[in-house]
């Protein structure tokens, strides 16, 4: 039998405002571990938070083998590691920032009562299995998120804006918070024709959607049936992408250990779409081509939705997409439905 283990390990150190004033400090840390015993017909799963002898639970995931979840794939190998942390925080540079971050909303916005987080996340996601196989994924940020409400207002808020980096740049943070408090009292007449620009990620969640392999097999995808025919407009590439500059947070591998060449994959090619995402179960039950794309269920064995999906960017500005025309960016929106 071989064996696999997947460690998840997260620390958030976090000062919470409220009312314009710090409230608190938290330091919360966190270790999930997955340890996997595989026969070649099913998988053994014992779930472990914390440090738990290895040994004592490699047991129990073979005695789990009796609950026959399908698992019937040859396991990955390789060896990878990426730290794209940037920057470390100690707990008094954490704290600066948000008594510098409080003085200066209080100071050039007095109009606004202030609450929300400052806060550091680290992330690191490993996997390592009997064949060799030795993935870690390891992310560092610091974020501040800020809820406002005007003294005038009625509502519990009026709206909320974040910014995180790796190496927090804090003048990026005062014009983010001069655009939005500054403006927020500025009413302004719309245009005549009213064009919406979105955020390209505004549209991930239905491609997310239409892509899953098994929603196309089954016909419940706007996309099933058209692999291979040219369904979006000449300039319209979608991938998968996990590369440095493309993710936040995100590991490199799957949920199956498994590593995409050069960290990408295309799904939809100059408007052409390609194929859909199948994580190894999903590629066997319907016949469609494997993509990697098993999430990490620390739980269970991996389900089919890994995902980074990325629209590649067009040459042109956005002034020239625009040819003169104004557009309207939403910065604070919500609803939801779809229809044709």
């Amino acid at each position: 039998m071989e064996r696999e283990l997947i460690t998840s390990r997260y620390l958030h150190r976090s000062v919470k405002i409220k009312e314009t004033k710090i409230n608190t400090f938290s330091n919360h840390e966190r270790t999930d571990r997955s340890l996997r015993v595989y026969d070649g017909k099913y998988a053994g799963v014992q779930f472990v938070q914390g440090m738990a002898d290895e040994e004592e639970q490699f047991a129990k995931a073979a005695e789990n083998l009796l609950l026959k979840r399908p698992y019937k794939f040859a396991l990955e190998t390789g060896t990878r590691h990426r730290d794209k942390t940037e920057r470390k925080y100690t707990d008094r540079e954490l704290m600066d920032i948000a008594r510098e971050a409080v003085e200066y909303l209080k100071t050039h916005h007095p109009d606004f009562i202030i609450s929300g987080e400052i806060y550091v996340s680290t992330s690191t996601k490993a996997m390592k299995n009997t064949l060799g196989l030795d993935l870690s994924n390891t992310d560092s940020t610091l974020e501040i998120e800020i809820a406002f409400k005007h003294k005038d207002s009625k509502d519990i808020d009026d709206g909320w804006f974040s910014i995180g980096q790796r190496d927090f740049d804090f003048k990026k943070f005062t014009d983010m918070a001069d655009n939005y408090l500054t403006n927020f009292t500025n009413r302004v007449e719309l245009p005549e024709e009213l064009i919406i620009q979105e955020q390209y990620y505004g549209y991930l969640g239905k491609l997310n959607e239409c892509l899953n392999a098994e929603n196309m097999a089954l016909g419940t995808s706007l996309l099933s049936g058209r692999i291979g025919e040219k369904v979006f407009a000449d300039g319209f590439t979608l991938t998968h992408d996990v590369s440095d500059k493309e993710t936040w947070f995100t590991p490199f591998f799957d949920g199956e250990g498994v590593v995409q060449p050069n960290d990408r994959r295309v799904f939809i090619e100059n408007g052409v779409l390609l194929s859909g995402y199948a994580d190894k179960y999903t590629a066997d039950k319907y016949g469609v081509p494997y993509t990697g794309s098993a999430g990490i269920n620390m739980t269970d064995i991996p389900y089919n939705g890994y995902v980074n999906l990325r629209i590649e960017r067009s040459e042109k500005t956005v002034k020239e997409l625009l040819d003169g025309r104004l557009t309207v960016v939403p910065i604070i929106a919500a609803g939801g439905g779809f229809n044709d």
